[in-house]
């Protein structure tokens, strides 16, 4: 894992959830996933979005890369996930989000933080919605 996410996850779990600099007014949350091919323990900071159902919905961008982000992939082969968000931690199963429901997330999440259209415009790939539905 990069020494970049590690100082975020510090970060997050000293600050109740809260992580300043680049990620100011985010709201993140940690995935935990096991490895699709090692079956290891994986953690990855994420920014998500929460609704009033109380489900959360994350994006695998990978910064617009042309390729999915790893843990996509473990979460395809092993959905069942834990979630850090703010001071809460419960489990959930992951759930890649089908059209036209994966469309209408990514809208609502891209107009409350922009670089995901960024992301959207920089890969020809369809960039996956993620829900997290907790057990």
């Amino acid at each position: 894992m990069s020494d970049y996410n590690q100082k975020v996850m510090a970060e997050f779990r000293a600050n109740d959830g809260i992580v300043g600099g680049h990620h100011t007014g985010r709201k993140l949350l940690i995935l935990h996933t096991t490895g699709a091919k090692s079956g290891k323990h994986r953690e990855t900071p994420l920014v998500t979005m929460q609704t009033d159902d109380g489900k959360d919905y994350i994006i695998a961008s990978a910064g617009g890369s042309p390729k999915h982000p790893a843990w996509y992939h473990n979460l395809v082969a092993n959905p069942d996930v834990h979630i850090e968000v703010g001071t809460e931690k419960y489990d959930a199963i992951a759930r890649v989000a089908d059209e036209p429901e994966r469309t209408q997330l990514y809208n609502k999440i891209a107009s409350k933080y922009d670089f995901f259209i960024k992301y959207e415009r920089d890969t020809e790939r369809t960039i996956p919605v993620i829900v997290l539905e907790r057990t």
